[in-house]
């Protein structure tokens, strides 16, 4: 393994992402959840007519989720469903940088998050948690350690 070099917060070729959008049983309650668990804040909320929350967008260290209600009459249209609606699985899982994935992962499990994957130092130079949150969906938690390249990363991989 090679000594650890000095690293950018945030990988520059992660920096400019696409922006996420999920669909959740109850947006309220999971914005409420990513408060607690991940230090998320709320930007923007745009109730439905009929109830529920039609979009809400929440920020999650420099990372922006949007999210909504999966029941309200304008996802219905559009056939966005809930994690639960498949079965319990998803197509997706939610990468995010933070500065303090173990802080985070405890935050994240005294919330209600299951942790799937304890926080793990990982061949690729990321510090890993993989969690999943009460509504069903899938994330990895990554604190940044060092700059690896793909031939390292490559030969790491084979070593394990």
């Amino acid at each position: 393994m090679t000594e650890p070099t000095a690293t950018a917060e945030v990988p520059d070729r992660y920096r400019h992402a696409v922006i996420p959008h999920i669909m959740v049983d109850d947006a309220a309650a999971a914005i409420d959840f990513y408060e607690r668990a991940f230090g998320a804040h709320e930007d923007f909320r745009l109730d439905a007519p009929g109830g529920g929350i039609l979009h809400a967008e929440i920020r999650i260290g420099g990372s922006t989720l949007m999210l909504g209600d999966a029941s309200v009459d304008e996802a219905e249209a559009a056939a966005f469903v809930a994690p639960a609606s498949l079965g319990g699985g998803t197509t997706v899982t939610l990468h995010v940088f933070v500065p303090d994935v173990d802080s985070l992962a405890e935050r994240a499990r005294a919330a209600g998050a299951e942790i799937l994957q304890p926080p793990t130092d990982m061949f690729h130079g990321d510090r890993t948690v993989v969690l999943k949150d009460p509504s069903g969906h899938i994330w990895v938690f990554l604190t940044h350690l060092e700059d690896v390249s793909e031939a390292e990363i490559r030969l790491r991989l084979a070593a394990e």
